[in-house]
C-alpha cells in the first residue's frame, strides 16, 4: 500500500511545520515580503494555508474552511516572479524538513496545477 501524500509530508504536525517555515521563508523573500508583512490577518492566512495543504494531500478526507484559490487571490494581481519566489520558499521549507525528492515533486506538481488560479487572478 502506498503512503498518502499527507502521510509523507509528516500528517498535521508536519504540514504546520513546513507551512510555519514557508512563511517565515516568504516573509523574508525580498521579492514576495511585503505581501506577507502586510497581510490583514498572517495567523488566518497561516492557518488557511495549514488547512489547504492537508485537505490537499489527504485527498480531501480532511476539511478545508477557505476560498478556492482564484477567489483566494482575486484582485492581488500576483505576478509570475511573485508565484515562483513563494514556490522557491515552500520548496525550501519541504527541504528544510527533510521531505523526500520524490514528495517534493509531488507538491511541486500540485503547485504548479494551481499556477493559474493564483497568477493574475
Amino acid at each position: 500500500m502506498q503512503t498518502s501524500l499527507y502521510e509523507r509530508l509528516g500528517g498535521a504536525a508536519g504540514i504546520d511545520k513546513i507551512v510555519d517555515s514557508a512563511i517565515a521563508a516568504h516573509l523574508e523573500n525580498p521579492i514576495i515580503g511585503t505581501r506577507f508583512a502586510n497581510a490583514r490577518d498572517l495567523d488566518r492566512a497561516k492557518r488557511m494555508a495549514k488547512e489547504f495543504f492537508a485537505h490537499g494531500s489527504s485527498g480531501g478526507a480532511l476539511p478545508y474552511s477557505g476560498k478556492d484559490m482564484a477567489a483566494a487571490h482575486r484582485g492581488m494581481n500576483i505576478s509570475e516572479q511573485e508565484y515562483l519566489a513563494a514556490t522557491d520558499d515552500i520548496l525550501g521549507a519541504l527541504e528544510q524538513h527533510r521531505i523526500d525528492e520524490a514528495t517534493r515533486n509531488d507538491v511541486l506538481a500540485i503547485l504548479y496545477s494551481l499556477k493559474s488560479a493564483i497568477i493574475r487572478a
